[in-house]
């Protein structure tokens, strides 16, 4: 048997005589130069694999609201889009119906909501309330305070011509920034002029509902040929949705019902 080459571990450091070989012997035995190898290839693949779950775990919650929104466009009994499209309608003919004058009472909204032309020239048009204070003055009479002179003249003529207004403002004699008008009591004429105003609003709010069933229906269609839902629930969901939309026709029918009745008082 061969003797050993190297002698014992004795620290070069300690001995600058000791050979090179034994020197080389001491490094291929020294504890630091096996440690810091080792260190250096087992924390490399350690950190890529956890970036690689970290690129997969983000890719995976970028892609979740589009298959949270492919969840819910597969939903056949989600009315959400109708119920808001019919509720949307119902708002604006609320908002319709209370400028219309009931019961011989005048609502300030509907001069604070008329539109004026500072210029003849001009195509910029500007809301009166913007330009005016109208204070209800009990009665029938209201008064405006306009902000400037140069604007009392464009409002008169804005008010003249208003055909569902029939009102005329009078300069108040002691300011000539004040507006007076008198609210002329109801007429049969203007009773039936509101009425028609009326039946016109419901009739475009019922044209919203329409189009509201029409975006449902189609959303159905979709689902039907690209077969996302049972036949039986597709029938159980038009049905639901039918039910939504019959809803929606009466609260337009009672809104408008509720204001001719009351334009009759």
């Amino acid at each position: 048997m061969r003797k050993r080459i190297c002698r014992p571990f004795v620290p070069s450091e300690l001995n600058p005589s000791i050979p090179l070989i034994t020197r080389a012997c001491n490094a291929a035995y020294d504890p630091r130069y096996f440690s810091e190898t080792h260190r250096a290839f087992s924390v490399t693949p350690l950190l890529q694999k956890k970036k690689d779950k970290a690129v997969k775990s983000s890719s995976s919650s970028s892609s979740s609201p589009s298959e949270a929104a492919s969840a819910e466009d597969s939903d056949p009994f989600d009315f959400t889009a109708l119920q808001q499209g019919i509720d949307k309608s119902l708002e604006k003919l609320k908002n319709d119906l209370s400028k219309l004058r009931t019961g011989g009472r005048f609502n300030p909204e509907v001069l604070e909501a008329l539109r004026v032309k500072l210029s003849k020239d001009s195509k910029e048009s500007f809301r009166l309330g913007d330009l005016a204070q109208v204070l209800p003055k009990g009665g029938r009479s209201v008064q405006l305070l306009v902000g400037e002179q140069d604007h009392v003249k464009p409002i008169t003529s804005a008010i003249q011509a208003a055909p569902n207004l029939q009102l005329t403002p009078q300069t108040d004699a002691h300011n000539p920034l004040a507006l007076n008008i008198a609210i002329p009591p109801p007429t049969k004429e203007s009773r039936d002029a509101a009425g028609q105003a009326a039946s016109k609003a419901g009739e475009q709010a019922s044209v919203g509902v329409r189009n509201a069933r029409a975006a449902s229906q189609k959303r159905l269609r979709a689902m039907e040929l690209k077969k996302l839902v049972r036949p039986d629930d597709l029938k159980k969901a038009h049905k639901e949705m039918e039910s939504v939309v019959e809803k929606g026709n009466k609260s337009v029918k009672e809104a408008v019902d509720a204001a001719k009745k009351a334009m009759e008082q």
